[in-house]
């Protein structure tokens, strides 16, 4: 039970970026700028609390398996469902009009599984959350889940639905977070480490694809900083945990 509630915590900041545009849109700068921050604090996480767990509790050969199939895995569901309508599903420009609204929906489930599943696999065996993936997916899910918002309310979805689909998905990641503490977390080192693995590479690719692309093109060079500084302050978080 406690997987479950940390993978809604995790997510519910889904939720709260939604009600933050909701009640008072921000520039578009300064949503990307967050996005950026975001960003680094993921990919500290998939560094120090993915690859390098998974390498130590495997070997070098399930660290790459892992990691290719995760974002081979990622890259050909994302390819599907950007043909099916939810190519812009995370765009602020209201670019998801043109969009298909289930296809909207199953991307923004599919980019949080992952960091889902790893969040709950760092319970197994009795172990307690880890601090710096918890936050990492936190942070992280917010510029997210503000950018899409802005871009579903003005391409006139109306704010019901775009509500709906943030509390369905944070519900899809508090279940994925328990199914990776039920059905991974009492598996063998080399199965976490796998699955670890394949979480960071899924990961990487969402994060090249969607998440720093937008972050640039509308936050400009300064992202670059506000990247570093995401990923020290979660690094700082890892050493602290």
């Amino acid at each position: 039970m406690s997987a479950l509630l940390w993978g809604l915590l995790a997510s519910s900041s889904l939720i709260i970026g939604a009600l933050i545009v909701m009640a008072r849109p921000l520039p578009q700068r300064v949503v990307a700028l967050i996005m950026a921050f975001g960003a680094g604090v993921l990919i500290s996480a998939v560094a120090y609390d993915l690859v390098q767990d998974a390498f130590e509790q495997s070997n070098g050969r399930v660290l790459l398996a892992g990691l290719a199939a995760g974002a081979v895995t990622f890259y050909v569901g994302d390819l599907l469902i950007d043909r099916l309508g939810g190519a812009d599903r995370k765009r602020s420009t209201g670019a998801q009009a043109g969009g298909a609204g289930a296809a909207i929906a199953f991307g923004t489930v599919l980019d949080g599984i992952p960091e889902s599943v790893v969040l709950g696999t760092t319970l197994a065996g009795g172990g307690g959350i880890s601090v710096a993936m918890l936050a990492a997916v936190f942070v992280s899910n917010l510029p997210e889940a503000m950018s899409a918002s802005v871009g579903l309310l003005k391409s006139g979805t109306s704010r019901r639905s775009v509500l709906l689909l943030w509390v369905g998905t944070t519900v899809v990641a508090g279940v994925a977070s328990w199914a990776g503490w039920y059905f991974v977390g009492s598996a063998g080192g080399g199965t976490v480490a796998l699955v670890q693995a394949f979480a960071a590479g899924a990961l990487l690719t969402m994060l090249t694809d969607t998440m720093v692309p937008e972050a640039y093109e509308f936050g400009g060079p300064s992202t670059g900083l506000v990247t570093v500084l995401g990923f020290s302050v979660a690094f700082g978080l890892s050493t602290l945990a």
